[in-house]
């Protein structure tokens, strides 16, 4: 059998059928063995695992061209973080409301109504704003998930008013008693999912609003930690141990060196570990720091 033809250099590496019919290529050539089809319509070069963005920059050929990448899609595609559980099932289009939404095969088609102002272009592909996005998320994802998707916005420069100007103005009831839980939630301070996450939880058990990211100095002034959240009138620190705390012989090192001096400030320290993390400790034959009381968290 003689080898595959070489495809057009214009074809990216994750392509549309349509685009590739376009370019001139013959559609016996889409069904040789050293091209992949992630999605119905669409193609990848065997070996190479496509991207999100090109899969949308793919399959946006062989949609409507009023079709929106909306959801978790363009949660992801403007760098949102979105836990696993929530961003399986497809990629997420949108068409306007009274239209058909789409029911291609790997997509998952919804019917939306847009303003203008909640629609833009990010890299080529056509999608929802930021905080459009963040508003469509309330109809999929929970509060935790939610509440550390809007901090990442506002920790990246999105004012708080433009977020609730939005939400006031959402065009749809589904969702909105979430969205508002959340955004009364949000914290600019914030630095990852975990600590949005452990943030929620702490308020939602009864206990004060902590300080996100609070710098802890000695009594001359001199700088000891940076802790992920604190109570500094209670004197108690709240940190999110991860996988790299303790796989990481460095900051490892960091974490049990920093800990006498967190109790000779007299404040107490809790250490917040993920299931994962405590299972490395374990391996290591490691412990936790002695004034930590660890909790695993999923």
């Amino acid at each position: 059998m003689r080898p595959p033809a070489r495809l057009p250099a214009g074809l990216e590496s994750t392509f549309g059928v349509r685009a590739a019919a376009r370019a001139g290529v013959n559609p016996g050539r889409l069904r040789r063995a050293d091209l992949e089809s992630p999605l119905r319509g669409v193609r990848s070069r065997g070996g190479e695992r496509p991207t999100l963005l090109g899969l949308c920059r793919a399959l946006a050929g062989q949609l409507p061209p009023d079709t929106r990448f909306t959801h978790t899609t363009a949660a992801i595609l403007h760098g949102m973080p979105v836990s696993p559980s929530a961003s399986r099932g497809g990629v997420h289009v949108s068409v306007p409301r009274g239209r058909r939404a789409s029911r291609l095969q790997g997509t998952v088609g919804h019917h939306l109504l847009f303003r203008s102002t909640d629609l833009m272009d990010a890299s080529g592909v056509r999608t929802t704003t930021p905080e459009r996005t963040w508003c469509d998320l309330a109809t999929i994802v929970g509060l935790e998930d939610l509440v550390a998707a809007g901090d990442h916005l506002l920790a990246s420069g999105t004012p708080r008013g433009l977020l609730s100007e939005v939400v006031e103005g959402y065009p749809g009831r589904r969702g909105s008693r979430l969205r508002r839980e959340a955004l009364g939630l949000l914290d600019a301070g914030a630095e990852s999912p975990p600590e949005s996450i452990i943030r929620v939880r702490v308020i939602l058990a009864g206990l004060p609003r902590p300080v996100s990211n609070f710098v802890v100095r000695d009594r001359a002034g001199r700088f000891v930690a940076r802790v992920d959240l604190a109570y500094p009138r209670f004197r108690m620190a709240i940190e999110y141990e991860g996988d790299h705390h303790r796989s990481d012989p460095q900051q490892w090192a960091r974490d049990l060196a920093r800990v006498p001096h967190l109790e000779d400030l007299e404040m107490a320290h809790d250490a917040v570990r993920s299931r994962r993390s405590g299972r490395l400790a374990e391996a290591r034959g490691g412990d936790p720091p002695p004034s930590a009381r660890a909790r695993l968290v999923g």
